[in-house]
């Protein structure tokens, strides 16, 4: 094992595109909940997942978060616009973000790590405020598990406020093991590293080369390359196998709720499968901007 050092972004034009994903968001204050209705979720799509707590799809892109209204138009969350980079939902009506503000919003251009204990409609920082931006985040094990995009360098926080500085590394995005918190995954331009010590060293990236990764079960973990092909493998990544494709081009986001509910965010849409990736249904019209 050894730790990987920063690699070349031309090395693979998966990574290279990925990394340059770069937003603004995740501001401090009091919002309301899904009040605006949109056509289309606005912007590029930095992370999916349900909420426990009532079951509801939530879309962290580079202009807020959205969910499902009634009519199953996309509704922003909050009265927050800023752009949420690193997301993922932690428990029922928690989630954990990171990112930038939106344009005039003030504060720091790094959020640092950002939580909302009331399923984000209003958002207060923990730490790293001004410092990091994580473009990755992971919460198993009662622990956070992020990737500083800032810094290039995994750290990882029982408690949102003190971090342990581990692994650096060039990474787009990682995921950690269910069944074994030293066990971390991380995708690079030469393929998927893998940890076996908590995330402190990495081995050489090895293929499939993947921009995405969720691993919700111990024999289910996904991989989703640029192209939304999407890839399963039962055995922690030693073997894969393709699962099907997510319509729409160029990926943006990954997420497995289960072995069988996967959300996949692409250029054209935010998409939801029941069976293991086979088929997937439209959730949401993305509207494509900048790239950003």
């Amino acid at each position: 094992m050894k730790n990987i050092q920063k690699l070349p972004l031309a090395a693979s034009a998966v990574f290279a595109v990925g990394l340059t994903l770069t937003a603004c968001s995740s501001d401090s204050g009091t919002g309301t909940a899904a009040t605006e209705s949109v056509a289309s979720v606005q912007g590029h799509v930095h992370g999916l997942g349900i909420n426990p707590a009532d079951n509801r799809l939530y879309v962290a892109t580079h202009e807020g978060i959205f969910t499902p209204g009634k009519d199953g138009a996309a509704q922003r969350v909050g009265n927050s616009k800023d752009d949420f980079m690193g997301f993922t939902v932690a428990k029922a009506k928690t989630f954990l973000a990171s990112g930038h503000p939106a344009p005039g919003n003030g504060g720091p251009g790094n959020r640092g790590l950002i939580e909302s204990t009331d399923s984000g409609k209003t958002w207060k920082n923990r730490s790293l405020a001004g410092e990091v931006d994580f473009h990755a985040l992971d919460y198993a094990h009662d622990t956070i598990y992020g990737y500083d995009s800032t810094n290039a360098l995994l750290r990882v926080s029982k408690d949102g406020a003190a971090w342990d500085d581990r692994a650096s590394l060039q990474a787009l995005d990682i995921a950690v093991s269910p069944a074994d918190p030293d066990t971390v995954l991380a995708t690079t331009a030469d393929g998927i590293a893998k940890s076996t010590d908590g995330g402190r060293t990495f081995a050489a990236g090895k293929q499939p080369a993947v921009a995405f990764l969720s691993w919700p079960r111990p024999g289910a973990l996904y991989g989703l390359d640029d192209s939304g092909g999407l890839n399963r493998s039962t055995d922690g990544g030693a073997t894969w196998q393709k699962a099907g494709t997510v319509p729409g081009g160029q990926a943006q986001a990954l997420t497995a709720v289960d072995a069988q509910h996967i959300l996949a965010a692409t250029q054209t849409g935010v998409y939801e499968s029941r069976d293991g990736g086979k088929t997937f249904t439209k959730r949401f019209t993305v509207a494509a901007d900048d790239g950003h």
